[in-house]
């Protein structure tokens, strides 16, 4: 049935477009035009899943050549991969997870010969006190990052660490590698220092548009898609109340984990909220971060997010890490023996559902 789905695709395309829609960046690479073409096309149809430094580690293992724990319960890797910068900033050698930065080059790079899709999130360090993401006791760290502020330059040789890495994506022929990129994400909470209570609409959405500013125009970085990333909200204007503009926005996503038994109708609603917005602006949906109680509920893939997010045009869906350090959490997606491996493989075998195999197939960059 998957390939059914995945033939009519490749002839047919899924949406007729009477001109071809282009990213934010009037600039973009031409792999990184393709990418975001394909990629709202490809939503109306089917979603592809993803899971976080899928091929970093996993439950018992780490850094194991061409090993995944998707891949050990269904036989596929992911359609998307995500990763973490977190340090970067600091020029430390690996990221706040304990991945080497050079091997999360190295990933990418294998992940686009693939033809699937990479997503970047970036904890960096609070500027201003020196604290983690985490440190919330300044309100004032927003301000002083901005033009003017005691921490700018500061900030600016953050955003230079991060634009060497970006530019270092390149294949062996040189071609730089699209990515997506969801900066200062969750900001309807407020337990990061660019949260919602910890600085003012116009401060968010100025830091918002510095920073991308800044990568294109000062640094020359141009295969970069962006994502604008909440966390749960109620309402349009909630979710809307900070987003800092279509001009520098490609993706509309929100991040949305499982607290209990108000969650299938919360993922409802922000899923209705920014599919809607995405269809109005002409956006790529997705759900960037989530996860469940897949150890209790094994049958929360099919029944839970299968199920609430089938009716809904949404390009992805990235579950959080499976930690190789029991101590951090429990796993975020299958793995080999998982209690929900078998409704994991449901899930895969889903018509909706769209991993790596397919993903190569449908040539995502061309």
């Amino acid at each position: 049935m998957k390939n059914i789905f995945l033939f009519a695709l490749l002839i047919s395309g899924v949406t007729s477009y009477a001109a071809k829609p282009v990213p934010a960046d009037k600039k973009a690479t031409k792999e990184t035009i393709k990418l975001y073409q394909n990629l709202l096309k490809l939503q109306h149809e089917r979603m592809m899943f993803g899971h976080q430094d899928d091929l970093a580690y996993g439950i018992g293992w780490i850094y194991e050549k061409d090993r995944s724990d998707v891949k050990d319960v269904c036989g596929d890797y992911p359609a998307v991969y995500g990763w973490e910068l977190g340090h970067l900033e600091l020029g430390d050698p690996y990221s706040l997870d304990s991945v080497h930065f050079d091997k999360i080059q190295e990933w990418i790079k294998t992940v686009y010969k693939r033809g699937g899709v990479n997503t970047i999130s970036w904890h960096l360090r609070n500027p201003l006190t020196g604290g983690t993401s985490w440190d919330t006791s300044s309100k004032q760290v927003v301000k002083s990052i901005l033009p003017g502020g005691e921490k700018h330059e500061l900030f600016k040789a953050y955003l230079d660490k991060l634009a060497d890495f970006l530019l270092g994506l390149k294949t062996d022929e040189g071609t730089l590698i699209p990515v997506l990129f969801r900066p200062f994400h969750e900001h309807t909470g407020s337990w990061f220092w660019w949260g919602k209570n910890l600085c003012s609409v116009e401060e968010y959405t100025s830091l918002w548009r510095f920073t991308v500013n800044y990568l294109q125009n000062k640094k020359n970085i141009h295969h970069v898609l962006y994502t604008y990333s909440t966390d749960r909200f109620s309402t349009t204007e909630e979710y809307l109340e900070r987003y800092p503009g279509d001009d520098i926005v490609d993706i509309l996503a929100f991040d949305l984990y499982d607290r209990g038994s108000d969650f299938p109708k919360t993922l409802q609603n922000c899923a209705e909220v920014v599919t809607s917005q995405a269809k109005t602006k002409g956006k790529i949906a997705a759900v960037s971060e989530t996860g469940g109680p897949i150890a209790k509920n094994t049958e929360w893939w099919t029944k839970t997010i299968l199920q609430t997010l089938r009716p809904f045009d949404l390009a992805y869906v990235l579950v959080w890490r499976n930690p190789w350090q029991p101590a951090d959490h429990g796993a975020f997606s299958a793995y080999k023996g998982s209690p929900d491996s078998n409704d994991f493989i449901k899930f895969y075998n889903d018509p909706k559902t769209l991993f790596q195999k397919e993903i190569t197939d449908i040539a995502l960059y061309k």
